[in-house]
């Protein structure tokens, strides 16, 4: 006789349980997604933008992982590219740390070194005081003498020796005076510089985001004082993932390099330029009124595109075309830091859908969502 084995029905095996319960891992899938993208985001802001630490090929790094984690990407394809970056990412963490902690040394041996100047400043006042005093003492046991003739000339012997004492105590103060002001002045030029190389971009030699940040923030309380209005250009070079995969990195910086000297040369002395991040770029144009900072993209994204830049060491004779695209928002009265960026982040973004290679002003948003109601920017 066979013996036939089915597997009985479980108990807890309710439709509706199993389909809240799919429902519950959907939510947290999508939860989990944005937790890395945001702790991906939160990597980059930290990272100290300064050239000895590749910060530039470090950032590109996080965006190649940070893009592999789209809806529409495979788990098997994010754990790759988690596995082939997460050693990338700790390798980059040391050297940050040895980067500060060879800064906080040399801040250490700064401090030591003055302590130190300090103690000797203080050592040659004893010891010029002591002479002072011993020297005062013989001027007593002149005063005991009975001979006037010997009372003069020891007198006037003390009296130099009392004046070449004082003659080298004064030297010796103007040597180290001299020493002390070289490495001040020193110390003040590393300061400066640190503080400079803080707040500009390494590869382009413009302001970092940091040092947007500040000066926006610093732009809206003034406007909230002095009413002036100043209007914002984002400005984003086109298909530059493509430049980077047909001719390499070295070429990629070479095109930001070119892009950041172009638009800082059809700018004012006022109007303020920085990398904002990876391809894109954000100018501040103060006392602009949309209709004149839109005449001024136009102008940019037209120089931009009609230049075309040899590419020698790759291919003899062969030329590259760029092209950019650019947001323009104005500053409006009750706006905030992000509100202002939003709106030319959305100006930008209909830009790039419709073709590229041309400007897009916040006035133009309502028109463009209405337009499209699947618009990730409609409400």
């Amino acid at each position: 006789m066979k013996l036939v084995f089915r597997k009985a029905p479980h108990e807890d095996a309710d439709p509706m349980k199993l389909s809240e319960a799919l429902g519950e891992c959907r939510k947290w899938h999508a939860f989990l997604q944005a937790s890395v993208i945001a702790l991906l985001d939160f990597i980059q802001d930290f990272c100290f933008d300064i050239k000895e630490l590749k910060s530039e090929a470090f950032l590109a790094d996080i965006q190649t992982l940070e893009a592999q984690f789209d809806p529409a990407d495979n788990l098997k394809k994010a754990q790759t590219a988690f596995r082939k970056h997460k050693k990338r990412i700790g390798r980059f963490i040391d050297r940050q740390k040895r980067y500060l902690a060879e800064r906080e040394k040399e801040l250490k041996d700064i401090i030591d070194l003055l302590a130190k100047a300090m103690v000797n400043v203080d050592t040659n006042n004893q010891q010029f005081n002591r002479k002072i005093y011993q020297q005062s003492e013989k001027i007593e046991q002149i005063t005991r003498l009975d001979d006037i003739k010997k009372i003069k000339q020891s007198l006037i012997t003390e009296i130099e020796n009392i004046q070449k004492t004082v003659r080298e105590k004064q030297d010796r103060d103007s040597r180290q005076l001299q020493i002390l002001s070289r490495k001040v002045n020193a110390l003040h030029f590393e300061l400066e510089q640190a503080k400079a190389e803080s707040v500009t971009d390494g590869l382009t030699g413009i302001c970092n985001r940091k040092a947007f940040d500040r000066y926006l923030e610093e732009r809206i309380r003034q406007n909230g004082i002095a009413g002036n209005a100043f209007s914002v250009l984002m400005v984003d070079i086109d298909n530059f993932k493509k430049i980077n995969d047909a001719y390499g990195h070295p070429i990629g910086d070479r095109v930001l390099l070119a892009v950041a000297h172009k638009c800082r040369s059809l700018i004012r002395h006022e109007d303020f330029i920085a990398r904002y991040g990876g391809e894109e770029f954000v100018i501040v144009l103060p006392h602009a009124s949309l209709r004149n900072a839109l005449k001024k993209a136009k102008l940019i994204c037209k120089a931009i595109s009609a230049t075309r830049y040899c590419l020698d060491e790759v291919s003899a004779g062969q030329v590259l075309s760029i092209s950019v695209s650019i947001g323009v928002s104005i500053f409006q009265p009750g706006d905030t830091d992000k509100t202002l960026i939003d709106r030319a982040d959305q100006a930008l973004y209909i830009a790039k859908r419709a073709g590229k290679n041309r400007v897009v002003s916040e006035n133009e948003l309502t028109s463009a969502i209405s337009a499209d109601p699947n618009d990730p920017f409609a409400p």
